[in-house]
């Protein structure tokens, strides 16, 4: 293992790591940029029910969707309590209904800042059902973990060892030479955030940012000094030199971005007024350190949250109306956000999971492991108040069901999915080629929700 190695794997290892290889930029360099953009992924882990995300109200939709999600099921959400939207076009069914949890998406959706994706999911080919039978498709389906590596790498069989967010900041890095992280993540080091060259800033959504015991006071600073003297030690040993490069870095990253993390008057706080939530948590320190831009110098961010519990195999009518509960008002205050600090147009949010659940109800009030979802895209520039993408026919059995117990079949890859955002972004041809390694197989390789 060669010196650079041996620092970009030293990032996980926990507050000396933080820095990676990060080079400050001077206090004098640092200057707001009007060439900014963030995209900020929300991985719900478990598997969302999209299902019950996304319903169809029209009369032979809903028909479709009642006929095997009865009252009995309990899992049934009724025609009238469904918050309606209206597409801009109709999509296998003419009208639509939200969860009655999210009634601050609707808003967003009506106003023309949030779309969904419909039918999205890991694919090594466009995939038949007589593809999948015959075994063309990806390892392991229905595994959380297996499908959790798979949608946050964008490679369907076979290891990776690095996601699809860490290779597209590799390449946004080396082509601005920013030097503030790519990357930061709220939600620890994930293989999405995992790159091959740069190195993700893990941040706390509580407390403070930094070494315990380096405060202002003498012994403080008495011990800071000491600290350092022992890191300018055997520095001929090329292991012990690198991990104390590491270290410094991440006092001085802690020096810097502590203060955004931990101040009161910023001013985005406001818009999470009340809300105490994990993902309202995580998505104001996000908020903040887009705040802080102009500090950090960083033109191009990429942003991981994540929220967990989607995991319904019973009692899902229930959990899913606490965590929508959670999830809908936190990326409402956070659109806001954005909008206060007018940046709405440069920040893209969109949403990931492990797959979606069966349409076919489990016993005991839930839905089991699945397959293709729908998934929602937010922001200024997301083409709002649309559909993207194919929303499957209701049929078990039917030409979207991989089996039996509606497991669909998705329409749309995750290498589209995540092309669309990584071109917006800023990626090249070249670059989302190397980002996603098997996009040349789907076409279009847009899939259109961004301008």
């Amino acid at each position: 293992m060669d010196r650079r190695e041996f620092l970009r794997r030293s990032t996980a290892l926990g507050t000396a790591g933080l820095a990676g290889a990060l080079e400050l930029l001077p206090l004098a360099a640092r200057a707001q940029t009007t060439d900014y953009k963030a995209l900020v992924c929300v991985f719900l882990y478990g598997g969302v029910d999209g299902n019950n995300v996304l319903v169809p109200t029209d009369t032979a939709g809903y028909a479709a969707y009642s006929k095997v999600r009865t009252a009995a099921s309990n899992i049934q959400l009724t025609q009238a309590e469904l918050l309606p939207i209206a597409p801009v076009a109709p999509n296998t069914y003419s009208s639509f209904g939200l969860h009655p949890s999210l009634p601050a998406l609707k808003t967003l959706f009506d106003s023309g800042k949030l779309a969904f994706v419909a039918n999205v999911g890991v694919l090594t080919q466009p995939t038949s059902k007589a593809d999948y039978t015959a075994g063309r498709r990806p390892d392991n389906l229905f595994s959380h973990s297996d499908q959790q590596s798979e949608w946050q790498s964008a490679v369907a069989t076979g290891i990776s060892r690095t996601g699809w967010g860490g290779r597209l900041g590799d390449k946004i890095a080396a082509a601005t030479g920013q030097g503030f992280p790519v990357i930061t993540s709220t939600a620890g080091v994930t293989l999405y955030v995992t790159g091959a060259s740069s190195s993700p800033l893990a941040i706390p959504t509580t407390g403070s940012f930094g070494l315990s015991g380096f405060g202002t006071s003498a012994a403080a600073k008495a011990r800071l000094t000491a600290l350092n003297a022992l890191l300018d030690l055997d520095r001929d040993n090329a292991l012990v030199s690198a991990a104390s490069d590491v270290t410094k870095q991440a006092q001085s990253l802690a020096t810097l971005v502590n203060p955004i993390l931990t101040s009161t008057t910023s001013t985005v706080t406001a818009a999470f007024d009340g809300q105490t939530s994990s993902i309202a948590r995580q998505l104001l320190a996000v908020a903040k350190m887009i705040e802080a831009r102009a500090v950090t110098a960083a033109k191009r961010q990429i942003f991981f949250v994540s929220l967990g519990g989607f995991d319904t195999h019973n009692n899902e009518i229930t959990t899913l109306q606490n965590l929508f509960g959670q999830l809908s008002p936190a990326l409402k205050a956070f659109y806001d956000a954005t909008a206060t600090l007018g940046v709405a147009e440069s920040v893209t949010t969109f949403t990931l999971s492990d797959f979606g659940r069966t349409f076919q109800p489990a016993a005991g009030g839930g839905s089991d492991h699945a397959w293709g979802n729908h998934h929602l895209v937010m922001g200024g520039a997301v083409k709002g108040g649309s559909i993207f993408g194919r929303y499957p026919e209701l049929v078990l059995g039917g030409p979207n069901d991989a089996e039996k117990e509606g497991r669909w079949i998705p329409t749309a890859s995750v290498e589209q999915y995540g092309a669309t955002l990584g071109r917006w972004f800023g990626a090249d041809a070249a670059s989302l080629a190397a980002v996603f390694p098997n996009l040349g197989a789907f076409a279009p390789s847009d899939l259109g929700f961004l301008v």
